[in-house]
Formats: structure tokens, sequence, C-alpha cells
């Protein structure tokens, strides 16, 4: 948009440009139209009786004729500068309002008196004289005039001051803007703090025992309003509400927290298709849902499941987390009931066909990319091994995974672990 001083300069400069223009061309042609009226009939045949004389040869004559050429094609140009001028003339006042509607009612220029008219008040009052006083009248005169120098000296005091003036009304325009930018600018930079703060926080409370995480669950409750549109907080939130899932007891509540947590999660996916977090999240609760509810249920969530856990890999293709996901996706797979694998038929026209041996590769791969990842990961190798027949690789990673430290938010692992030792002892 058009600052008021540009434009205040650029309507200025085209008005005083137009009107020496207009006025130049109006004298010249004035000048040459009053020449031509006052050399009558007689003069100009004088002129031209002068002009032969002078003229005797064909090459002069040639000359003459060729500036008459040139004379007459210049009265052509200035008649035309001068519909030109008059065209831009009447485009100015255009020009001024359009540049009016475009600054707006707000910051159009308001009218201010320049020191130029006090000055000009202070003569006028120093020039008038008492009526009874006559020398008096005349000092008053001679201290009221001014030299020269002293006008040229107010001249440029007053230029100066109107040139201040205008500096000011343009930093009346410029600083409230800075000042809203700069504020703008520190309100974004305290949000990204606080957000990144308690983003920080969060994840801290996530790592920590059950205590933590139920504190880090209401934090986050607590932010949903100020941070509902944003990815980060989205998916640590659906994570938030698979924590507290984990921790409660009571199947409905249980149900309740995955449920809620599903549509977060959703939420997630959908403000940032390309989060491999809110992809993940989504696919751990549609596991959780698929514990509750019908075979229909459970078959639809897992499907869900795998769909996102893909999406996740593909994002973020060396993260063991999700490589163990989809291995224990595959391993329930291949333990569906002949009832499950029909019903799955039903809904996707076709079963899931993942293998034990599907599930060992997804395994062995999070060992690849994290070596001794976890207890949990080596007691599923230790099982497709066994179910593979395949005593001896199973007793090594079993071994392995009783030499993790027992963990007790583990417990159905660590049971699960003196189950297998104790069957391949036999």
């Amino acid at each position: 948009m058009v600052q008021p001083a540009d434009s205040k300069a650029l309507t200025l400069g085209l008005l005083a440009g137009v009107g020496l223009g207009v006025a130049g061309l109006t004298l010249a042609v004035a000048l040459y139209q009053r020449a031509k009226k006052r050399d009558g009939g007689g003069a100009a045949a004088r002129r031209r009786t002068e002009f032969h004389n002078h003229s005797k040869t064909p090459e002069s004559s040639q000359r003459q004729a060729d500036i008459l050429e040139k004379l007459n094609g210049l009265i052509r140009s200035l008649e035309e500068v001068k519909g030109e001028v008059q065209s831009l003339k009447e485009a100015v006042p255009r020009l001024q309002e359009r540049v009016r509607k475009e600054l707006g009612p707000e910051r159009s220029p308001k009218k201010r008196s320049s020191p130029g008219h006090t000055a000009a008040k202070k003569r006028k009052r120093s020039e008038q004289v008492p009526e009874d006083g006559g020398g008096d009248a005349a000092a008053a005169a001679d201290s009221g005039s001014l030299s020269s120098e002293e006008l040229e000296s107010e001249g440029g005091y007053i230029t100066a001051h109107t040139d201040a003036e205008e500096e000011s009304e343009e930093e009346k325009v410029i600083c409230p803007t800075v000042n809203t930018a700069f504020g703008s600018l520190a309100q974004e930079d305290n949000q990204t703090n606080e957000f990144d703060a308690l983003m920080q926080k969060a994840d801290n409370l996530h790592e920590n025992p059950e205590l933590d995480k139920k504190e880090g669950f209401q934090l986050l409750l607590e932010k949903k309003d100020q941070f509902w549109d944003q990815v980060e907080f989205l998916w640590r939130l659906a994570r938030a509400y698979a924590d507290v899932h984990d921790m409660t007891a009571d199947i409905e509540d249980k149900k309740n927290y995955a449920t809620i947590g599903k549509e977060i999660a959703t939420d997630a996916v959908n403000a940032g298709p390309q989060s491999a977090d809110s992809h993940m999240w989504l696919a751990i609760i549609c596991g959780h849902l698929s514990e509750y509810g019908s075979v229909q249920a459970k078959i639809k969530n897992g499907s869900l499941f795998k769909d996102h856990i893909d999406k996740a890999i593909e994002l973020r293709p060396q993260d063991p987390k999700l490589y163990h996901l989809l291995g224990r996706w595959c391993y329930a797979a291949s333990q569906l009931t002949w009832l499950e694998k029909k019903v799955a038929a039903t809904l996707f026209n076709e079963a899931p066909d993942s293998t034990i041996q599907d599930a060992l590769q997804c395994f062995l791969k999070v060992e690849e990319l994290h070596p001794r990842y976890s207890k949990t990961n080596c007691v599923y190798i230790t099982k497709c091994y066994r179910e593979l027949g395949q005593p001896n690789n199973a007793h090594t990673w079993c071994d392995m995974a009783a030499s993790f430290p027992n963990n007790a938010e583990e417990p159905e692992i660590q049971e699960e672990l003196e189950n297998l030792l104790s069957a391949l002892k036999k």
C-alpha cells in the first residue's frame, strides 16, 4: 500500500510538473500566434522577398525548405504534447482520489498550520501601525521589515520545519506498525517457548513412574484448548490417554480412555499426515481397543493398527519400536482362530496371512537397529524360535531376556519369561 509521505510527494510532483508544462507550452503557442498576427500579408511578403534575395543557390533553398518543414513538425509536436499534458492534468485529480482511497480515511493527511503561517502572521502584526504616533509607526515599520537574507533564512527554516512535519507524520504511521510487528514477534516467541517447555515436560513425565504419567496427563488436559491444533501436542495427549489406559484396572474405564485417545490420535493424523508419532500412537490405541468388544471390532481395529504402523515405518524407517510393534501384530495375526480369520475375510475380502516367520523377521530387525533393545523383544524372539522348532536359538534368546533386570512395569513379560525358561529346560 502507498505510504502517506510517498503519496504526498507523488501528488505534489505531478501537479508541479503539469503546471510548469502547461504554462510553458501555453506561453510558446501564444507568442507564436501573436507574432503570426502582427506580421501581416505585407510583412510576410517582405520576409519572403528578403529570404529569396539571400537564397540565390538551389542548395540554400533546399536547406531552408528543410528547416521550415522541421519547424512545422515542431509546432505539430507541441500541439500533441499540449493535448497529452491536458489529459495528464485531467488524470491527476483521479490519481489523487485513488491514493486517498488506498490510504483510507484513518491515514488521510490532515491539514496542519506550519511555522510559515505563524511567521506570516507575526510579520502582519509587526507591520500594523497605531493611529497616533508617526515616529513610532516608522520605527515599527523599520523593525517589521525583513532583509532578503532574513527572508531566505526564514524560508529555509520553514522548509526544514515542513520536512520535519512530513517526517513526523510518517513516523506516526510507521512507529505503531513497527511496534505492533515487534510485539507480535515477541508474543510468538513467548508462545513458542511455552509450547516447547510444555512438550519437554510431558516427555519427561511419560518416561517416569505412574504418578508422573498421571501428572503429565493432567498437564496436557489443561492445555488442550490452547494447543488443540498443534500436531505435536495432539499425539502426546493421545499417548497420555494410552498411559492412563494401561494404569487403569476397571475394564470400562480402560475402554473409555482408549476410545477418547483414538479420537485425539485421529485428529493428530488429520492435522499432520506426515507425523510418524501420530500414526504410531493411533496404531497403539487401536491395538488396545482390539482387546474389547466383538470379534468384528477386534478385526477392524487390528486392521487399522497394521495400516498406521506401515505408514509410520514408511515415514521413519529406522525406528526399532515400530518394527517391534509390527512384529507383535504379525505374531497376533498368526494366532487367530478359524472363526476370527473367517470374520476378517468377510470384512476385508481376505484374512491376515502373517506367519510366525514374518513376526520373527520384524523382531530380528529390531535387534539389528538396536542390539539388546528390550526384554520384551527377546521374549518374543524366544517364542518365535520355539514355535518354529529351533530350541537352540530359543535357548540363546531366552538367556538374553533373562539377563535384563526385572522391571516392575512388565509383570506379564516376566511371568512369560519364567514359563519359557521352565519349558525349555524339559
